[in-house]
C-alpha cells in the first residue's frame, strides 16, 4: 500500500514564519513541527510567561489536530523546547491543564535560541489519528 504525504496548515492557527506547513500526515501517522505560542487572532505572542505561550501551543495543537481526524487524546509524543529549564513547573502546568490525564511520551531539550524574540518555548508532536488501530 502507498501513502502520499498530505501537509496543511489549517486556519485558526498560527501562520507558519518560513517554507513549511504545520502539519505532516501519511496514512494514520501525523507529525507537527515546531510550534510556538502565538495567537492565531492576533499574530502576537499569547504573554510572555511560558504558562501562557505552553497553553496556546497546546490549543493550537488541538486545532491542529482535529483537522486532521485526531486530538490530543491520540498524541505519542510531544518535544518541548525550553529556553530556560527554570519554567519548567510552570510548562508543565499548563501541559496537564491541556492533556488532561493523558501523557504520551515527552523529550524536554533546553535551548539557547529560538527563531523569534519573545518565544519562551516551542513544541512538536507525533500522534495518530482516531482510527488508529
Amino acid at each position: 500500500m502507498k501513502h502520499t504525504v498530505e501537509t496543511s496548515t489549517p486556519a485558526n492557527t498560527p501562520t507558519p514564519i518560513g517554507p513549511y506547513n504545520h502539519i505532516a500526515r501519511v496514512g494514520q501517522f501525523i507529525s507537527i513541527g515546531g510550534t510556538a505560542g502565538f495567537n492565531p487572532d492576533t499574530g502576537l505572542l499569547a504573554g510572555t510567561d511560558v504558562y501562557s505561550q505552553a497553553k496556546q501551543i497546546l490549543a493550537s495543537f488541538l486545532v491542529m489536530l482535529q483537522s486532521v481526524g485526531s486530538d490530543l487524546n491520540y498524541v505519542i509524543h510531544v518535544n518541548v523546547f525550553l529556553k530556560d529549564m527554570r519554567d519548567f513547573e510552570e510548562m508543565n502546568r499548563a501541559y496537564v491543564e491541556m492533556m488532561g490525564d493523558h501523557y504520551p511520551a515527552r523529550t524536554v531539550i533546553g535551548v539557547n535560541e529560538l527563531p523569534k524574540p519573545g518565544v519562551l518555548l516551542t513544541m512538536n508532536l507525533t500522534a495518530v489519528t482516531k482510527e488508529w488501530r
